[in-house]
């Protein structure tokens, strides 16, 4: 039986190679270790995907034409949770099996969340600042439990913020495309339309998933039904959002702010307006970050791979 070729596109498990040197190398496979960058377009993947056997990606593009270009393509470990960047039915057609690991990344995720939304009502960091330049001047805060917060999308992610948040006495909307009333109500949460969500929320939080129907599902007219002090966190996908629209909206003040850890191109362009703006927190797809949870997902993508290539080769 001939050698399998593994290609390890995924930063993450690039990061921490010899871990999967050491699982898959003796089994008498092959490592083709590509230097990583944050996303591999369409056509950087047709150039490294012939003749490989399996892959193990981040967010690539993983379109129709790079399966066709990977005939002997067998299995996709995607690292983490989100598959939205793999055509799975054209996959599904070739007879290439998509894994992951759901529920990677939920704990930490939402911890990020929490972080954003204390920082948005008790202002630790700008008080320092202020205090740093020879500022004593107090600030106009504001307690959880005084606010309403938006949960879009109620799967382990958003079930994990709300967990949080009902603890700080928050009172919960959900909006999900799915019934989640028996979920909502373990957390005291009440289910409604996105736009009842948008008009009646003080903080909004996204956790949907990516599809063609959802795309910039925040846009400009659903920032015209939000509060003026409304904040908007996305730590799920940058394309759930309008960027140009947020920009718009925070800089106008038709909104008070954002956090983005997730960006519809990454790294986030040097152009985009979104760097200029004060009240607008940006950081690099970070908010998972979590050794225990990276552990697991190094441990069940490894997993993946040796069952769907199976044996040993001789």
């Amino acid at each position: 039986m001939a050698a399998s070729t593994i290609l390890v596109t995924a930063p993450r498990a690039c990061e921490a190679i010899d871990l999967y040197r050491e699982a898959l190398e003796p089994r008498g496979w092959r490592l083709l270790i590509h230097p990583p960058v944050e996303r591999h377009d369409e056509a950087s993947l047709l150039v490294l995907v012939p003749e490989v056997d399996g892959l193990i990606c981040g967010d690539d593009k993983v379109t129709d034409r790079v399966l066709a270009a990977a005939p002997a393509l067998r299995v996709i470990a995607k690292w983490g949770t989100g598959l939205d960047s793999i055509d799975r039915v054209a996959a599904q057609r070739r007879g290439v099996e998509v894994c992951n690991t759901p529920d990677a990344f939920s704990e930490p995720v939402a911890d990020s969340v929490m972080a954003y939304l204390l920082d948005f009502a008790r202002r630790p960091g700008e008080m320092t600042a202020r205090m740093r330049t020879g500022h004593w001047q107090r600030q106009p805060l504001v307690a959880l439990h005084e606010l309403t917060l938006g949960i879009v999308g109620f799967g382990h992610i958003g079930q994990a913020v709300a967990r949080r948040a009902a603890a700080f006495g928050m009172r919960l909307l959900v909006h999900d495309v799915r019934p989640c009333d028996d979920d909502a109500q373990l957390f005291g949460a009440r289910v409604t339309s996105l736009n009842d969500l948008l008009a009646s929320s003080d903080c909004i939080t996204l956790h949907a998933d990516l599809r063609p129907e959802n795309r910039h599902l925040i846009d400009a007219a659903a920032f015209s039904r939000m509060r003026p002090n409304a904040v908007l966190v996305n730590t799920a996908r940058g394309a759930l959002i309008d960027e140009q629209a947020l920009a718009t909206s925070v800089a106008s003040g038709r909104i008070a702010g954002a956090a983005l850890d997730v960006f519809e191109d990454e790294p986030l362009p040097a152009s985009s307006p979104l760097r200029a703006l004060h009240n607008v927190h940006l950081a690099p797809h970070n908010s998972n970050s979590s050794p225990a949870a990276a552990a697991r997902v190094h441990a069940n993508t490894i997993r993946h791979v040796i069952r769907v290539l199976g044996p040993v080769a001789s």
